[in-house]
């Protein structure tokens, strides 16, 4: 296997954890309201629901700092190496043009990813996660 084959799975592998990232702080945000309706305990562990905060809090920092995702440059320097084309700029801006032909400023995906954290803020106190409790010995 040559090198650049290397590097061109480990860029679909990077780009694999990357989509599960988003679908996971979509589809996190989601399950919560509808496990609250339909009663479902595990929406409610603080484990899962720090996870889920922690890690829209840290799209929408790199956000505010106009900084690009990490896994997204990690990608394109993958794929550079392995003599591929890579796109510009974020991930989520690639695919919504590439996908739905949108394109907009930045300032419009900074709105969105903060508007989608307050939603998960304000999840976070409709739908209280269970106290933190230490461990059984």
């Amino acid at each position: 296997m040559t090198s650049s084959t290397l590097y061109r799975i480990a860029a679909d592998g990077l780009l694999l954890v990357h989509i599960l990232f988003v679908a996971f702080v979509v589809a996190g945000l989601l399950l919560v309201f509808i496990g609250r309706v339909l009663r479902w305990s595990w929406v409610r562990n603080p484990w899962f629901r720090l996870a889920h905060l922690a890690a829209i809090a840290v799209v929408v920092v790199q956000s505010w700092l106009g900084a690009i995702c990490p896994l997204t440059s990690i990608e394109a320097l993958l794929r550079e190496r392995a003599g591929d084309r890579h796109y510009p700029g974020a991930f989520i801006s690639h695919w919504l043009e590439a996908v739905l032909y949108y394109q907009a400023p930045q300032w419009v995906f900074v709105l969105c990813y903060t508007a989608f954290g307050a939603a998960v803020v304000a999840g976070w106190f409709w739908v209280r996660p269970r106290p933190f409790t230490p461990p059984a010995p």
